[in-house]
């Protein structure tokens, strides 16, 4: 892989519980809105698991996902193609955490920063 290590772990407030936030995040349904413009491989599940596979891309930018651990409060995924490495999510009633590390020639920090406003700014639509 091509690039430099990177990473960025970023925690926010949210207005929303943790069963929101769970939703948000295990539930395709739900992240596909927030995640736009990204597309995403098909079939996926109705809700991430251990050991789902998939793939996600921003024009020919794409990165497959393994899940390694979904439960109520956290999920963590493997990443390989733009970025080698892995993130994690963390959550509970009004907050989010999140780490993203890896290798990547990719603005790492930015777009993880931006992906949580999205998700900030979707939890507060729906509320």
């Amino acid at each position: 892989m091509f690039g430099t290590f990177q990473q960025s772990h970023l925690r926010i407030e949210v207005e929303a519980t943790a069963a929101q936030l769970s939703r948000s995040l295990l539930h395709p349904d739900s992240f596909k809105q927030w995640l736009a413009p990204q597309s995403f491989s098909d079939p996926l599940p109705s809700r991430l698991q251990t050991d789902t596979l998939y793939s996600s891309s921003l024009g020919p930018v794409r990165i497959d996902h393994r899940v390694v651990v979904a439960d109520e409060t956290q999920l963590k995924m493997l990443l390989s193609g733009a970025i080698d490495g892995f993130h994690h999510w963390q959550w509970g009633d009004g907050w989010v955490q999140s780490r993203l590390e890896g290798i990547t020639l990719l603005p790492l920090s930015l777009a993880h920063s931006a992906s949580l406003v999205r998700l900030q700014q979707y939890l507060k639509a729906q509320s």
